[in-house]
């Protein structure tokens, strides 16, 4: 049960991820606020501990006629991905070799 109700959480966040990725401005579909007289909301984050875990936070909120109904929150730790160097580049222009946390990718996918 709570794998399919995952499940189908993650495939809402993909459609979602999609539908704002689109650089059309005619998207009706792009939403500013969520309709809380019957949905789901739905969040996740990653948060480096320290360098060798990270924690997974997904939370959902419940809404039932303007009112949050209930709120679900899932906190997994997870391995670190490391660190890695890259470029970065002040607000003078000047460019410095930095070293930052890798970062998950999220994908979700929509059955």
């Amino acid at each position: 049960m709570k794998n399919n109700f995952l499940l189908l959480l993650a495939t809402m966040l993909s459609f979602a991820f999609l539908i704002t990725s689109c650089e059309t401005e005619e998207n009706e579909d792009v939403t500013q606020q969520v309709n809380k007289d019957g949905s789901i909301e739905s969040a996740i984050e990653v948060k480096h501990i320290d360098s060798l875990y990270d924690e997974l936070i997904t939370k959902h909120i419940i809404w039932i006629k303007n009112k949050e109904f209930k709120t679900v929150l899932y906190r997994d730790t997870i391995p670190s991905l490391g660190k890695k160097e890259t470029e970065a580049e002040n607000s003078d222009g000047d460019i410095k070799k930095v070293t930052i946390d890798k970062a998950y990718e999220i994908f979700i996918t929509i059955k």
